[in-house]
């Protein structure tokens, strides 16, 4: 089964090829007093040359590491899995690559074409390729347990892949087995399409956002199991308490720390795995090296974003460049102008960016938590560089991400000594561990109309509605199998937020992508209305590390039984404080932002903290396919089975 395949600790056996393709980095910086820090790795050229290439070589070496990863085309494709020793931070480690290259060859097909992939693994352990986001038969979606016969590719076979390209778009494929999409085995994939591109451009480029470790994954996972915050290097501190304190006073300052202190849960927790243990690369350079590309003065120049990370969100932004963006995830959209955009892990966006200027232009991808960034330049001479930003100050998540929205209530002429706590659900919580202080809390003193509970920083414009489809018309229930000790939190209150860019870049002053913006080029496919709905909530107990949907995890679970024809509405409501990015394999997610001609197509969703989103899905694939939440750690628990037939 897959969640057997997917738990298979194996890693400590892997040997080391004798060969890498790699440009070998290490530590520019000095050790701090941590145990860990963010790595940016030092120049390729600096260590290099310390090797003893000759100058002239050097410069080559580095411009190949730099401009791109290598790239595939035709119909007949060769890819072998192997074992790569690379060293982004000053410490070798084993990376999991594809023909020996980390990021994996981009592989160029064409709409209308059958494509065949001969996959051979060289590694110890089972191995497999999914191709993610594009529509294909169920035995060739690459994932073990879950279609018919496959059981991923053993040690020393080779699994033919072969199906018909019948979309054109940005995509990528990365593996389905154990952790190897973390050490390395991802890449992208470019589908020209048949008729004319709707976007004009002059040249392009890939742009592979991810996240390496030196640390062994299964290490990382059984680290977050026995301490989910072990990474988390942004946690509040006396200096953040004292500017609450001068910013909303005492009694608000308090009142508000009490309630997380209660509930046992962090204000930034915005990431299980951080720059504490991870660089983040981009097109597999490290920031300090960092990735060009080239253009001339007046192109359109076609950015190709994909979120191969592991765990990772990325806020992606270009100073001095707004970026058109004119696809998601693969499909073109009516072009939107903005300045930055968060990338969810699995995503893709395509952007025209047009520099008019014979100069240098910093690609700046921060993660969502700070704690780190990839980087690279785009310039007009590859001797010059661009100033890198300073990361965004870190946000703190308000009780409107957990969907305790009190705003509405008048709490100033309450007797809070008295107050009944019925209405707010905390069974999950372990009160015998809560110092509320000596004598008990008095909270009659407190300034309640001074605190927030709303998401500030969203934009006021409530989501658009349209007949016949009013999003879910289902009430927020919870199921009994979400009550338990492997569910901490539940949303009482989650609100459809389509045109919140998400905490962190809520009133930041640039232009920030939503949800809202997307509307599909095309009119809808399927304008039909969705014949039934399915709400599946998304559960988890951040303390013990334990994900889960509907409170029930995926080795436990029932499969979802979908019918061939079908439409479908699914609603998903996150009670937990963390975005998920949702991926439905096999089949479309037209997501309902209440323009029913021109639903924006995606295979990969995020449902932000404490909200709801819906999408519809056409039922159109028979066969067995994965259900899950992209973020590799949660994938073994926050995962379905879909049998459609």
């Amino acid at each position: 089964m897959f969640t057997q395949a997917f738990l298979r600790l194996e890693y400590e056996d892997l040997s080391m090829s004798e060969n890498s393709s790699c440009i070998i980095q290490t530590l520019s910086e000095p050790e701090d007093l941590s145990r860990r820090r963010f790595v940016l790795g030092v120049s390729a050229a600096t260590l290099l040359a310390g090797l003893g290439f000759k100058p002239d070589s050097l410069s080559a070496a580095v411009r190949q590491a730099q401009t791109g990863q290598p790239m595939l085309s035709g119909k007949v494709f060769d890819l072998s899995i192997g074992e790569q020793t690379v060293n982004f931070t000053g410490t070798s480690g084993i990376a999991t690559t594809v023909n020996g290259s980390l990021p994996a060859p981009t592989l160029r097909f064409k709409e209308g074409d059958t494509v065949t992939l001969r996959v051979t693994n060289n590694l110890k352990e089972t191995s497999s390729i999914h191709w993610h986001g594009l529509i294909l038969p169920s035995a060739m979606d690459g994932v073990p347990g879950i279609a018919n016969n496959f059981n991923g590719i053993a040690p020393g076979d080779t699994f033919v892949y072969q199906f018909k390209l019948v979309q054109s778009g940005t995509y990528w494929y990365h593996s389905h087995s154990g952790f190897q999409e973390q050490t390395g085995l991802y890449g992208s994939i470019i589908v020209e399409p048949a008729e004319p591109d709707p976007v004009e451009f002059d040249r392009e480029y890939i742009v592979m956002l991810s996240d390496w470790t030196d640390e062994n994954p299964t290490d990382v996972y059984s680290k977050l199991k026995k301490l989910s915050h072990y990474y988390n290097i942004k946690e509040r501190t006396h200096q953040d308490l004292m500017a609450d304190i001068k910013k909303k006073g005492f009694s608000a300052t308090w009142a508000e720390r009490s309630m997380w202190s209660e509930m046992r849960m962090s204000q930034r927790d915005l990431s299980d795995v951080t720059g504490y243990t991870y660089t983040y690369l981009m097109n597999g350079v490290t920031p300090n090296d960092g990735w060009s590309g080239l253009f001339n003065k007046g192109e359109k120049v076609r950015l190709r974003f994909v979120n191969g990370s592991a765990m990772t969100f990325f806020d992606v932004r270009i100073p001095g460049l707004t970026m058109k963006v004119v696809a998601a995830d693969g499909q073109n959209i009516e072009p939107v102008t903005v300045e930055e955009i968060r990338m969810g892990v699995a995503e893709t966006y395509d952007v025209i960016v047009e520099p008019n200027d014979d100069m240098a232009y910093t690609i700046f991808a921060q993660s969502i938590d700070r704690s780190g960034y990839a980087r690279g330049t785009l310039t007009a001479d590859a001797s010059l560089s661009a100033e890198v930003p300073e990361l965004d100050k870190v946000a703190d998540l308000s009780h409107g991400d957990m969907a305790m929205d009190m705003s509405s209530m008048d709490m100033s002429g309450m007797d809070h000594s008295k107050m009944d706590m019925g209405e707010m659900d905390m069974s999950g919580m372990d009160h015998s561990k809560m110092n509320m202080g000596s004598p008990p809390m008095d909270m009659s003193a407190m300034d309640h109309a001074a605190m927030r509970h709303t998401i500030p920083g969203m934009a006021t414009t409530p989501a658009m509605k349209s007949n016949p489809s009013d999003f879910s018309t289902s009430k927020l229930v919870h199921a009994k199998t979400e009550f338990g000790p492997h569910v901490d939190m539940r949303a009482e209150a989650a609100d459809y937020r389509l045109n919140d860019p998400g905490v962190g870049l809520r009133g930041n002053g640039r232009k920030v992508l939503t949800y809202a913006d997307l509307k599909n080029l095309r009119t809808t496919i399927n304008e039909r209305d969705p014949d039934r709905e399915i709400v599946l909530h998304l559960t988890g107990n951040m303390g013990r590390y334990m994900w889960s949907i509907n409170g029930v995890k995926h080795s436990d679970a029932e499969p979802l039984r979908w019918k061939i024809g079908e439409r479908l509405r699914i609603t998903f409501v996150n009670d937990t404080m963390m975005n998920h990015p949702m991926h439905l394999h096999g089949m479309w997610s037209d997501l309902e932002t209440g323009d029913n001609n021109f639903l924006p197509r995606k295979h990969t969703v995020i449902v932000q903290p404490g909200s709801r989103i819906s999408y519809r899905v056409s039922v159109d694939a028979e066969g067995g396919w994965a259900y899950h939440c992209h973020l590799l750690y949660h994938m073994p628990g926050m995962f379905r089975t879909v049998i459609v037939s």
